[in-house]
């Protein structure tokens, strides 16, 4: 496949998400430059924010994030792209970065297996996918841990929490998952996966809905934090 990506790129350029320039054959979904210029978040700033974020609710047990989330700039290209443009090879990609950027953390968790963060069924077929189930696949290929993608379901439909305070964010989806696969769960030590974490609300209670049906740790791993 490596030998023939120039002949492709010949007749159907591969482009940036970010930049819209030419990708190298070297180059498989991001150019180099755009991806230098992304900052990464240091453990000083994921330890701030797990204690701003998880640490008074005792739900997320450990926290992680590989990439500082900046509105117009190279990391929303491309996390929009594969939200809302449906370029599933850009959602493998960040799992794939993510996986090996936060590697040595999330093996310190001896996690069971992998859970995307669910999407409402009316809302998974208004886009048809859901993107953190291609993020958690990147994420797979990398560290050898399942993703389990039916285990818990998101049973409330619940507004954008784009424009939504930090309280209006935590009644908005409260309530809003329900597991699937009590027996399984139970005992286990399970990797919650998104796209973009912003106040850990969702996070948080997708964690409520899984220890109290029995997980024994719950942790959490995006490939963005946003304030």
């Amino acid at each position: 496949m490596k030998i023939l990506t120039p002949i492709f790129d010949f007749f159907l350029p591969r482009l940036c998400p970010s930049c819209k320039n030419k990708l190298t054959p070297l180059e498989s979904v991001a150019c180099v430059s755009c991806l230098s210029k992304i900052e990464q978040a240091d453990p000083e700033r994921i330890a701030n924010e797990y204690i701003r974020k998880f640490l008074n609710d005792k739900i997320i047990a450990g926290f992680a994030s590989l990439f500082i989330f900046e509105k117009d700039k190279e990391i929303q290209h491309l996390i929009h792209g594969l939200k809302y443009e449906g370029k599933f090879q850009i959602g493998l990609f960040l799992g794939e970065l993510t996986a090996i950027g936060l590697r040595e953390e999330i093996e310190k968790w001896k996690i069971d297996f992998i859970v995307p963060v669910p999407l409402h069924h009316l809302k998974r077929a208004e886009r048809g996918f859901n993107q953190s189930d291609y993020i958690a696949g990147g994420m797979k290929k990398i560290l050898n841990i399942p993703v389990k993608s039916n285990y818990i379901k998101r049973c409330r439909f619940t507004e954008t929490q784009t424009n939504l305070t930090l309280l209006e964010r935590a009644a908005n989806i409260e309530g809003a998952f329900r597991v699937k696969k009590r027996k399984i769960i139970k005992g286990k030590r399970i990797l919650i996966v998104d796209d973009v974490i912003t106040t850990g609300a969702t996070v948080s209670e997708c964690g409520k809905a899984l220890t109290k049906n029995g997980a024994a740790k719950v942790y959490a791993v995006s490939v963005a934090i946003a304030e």
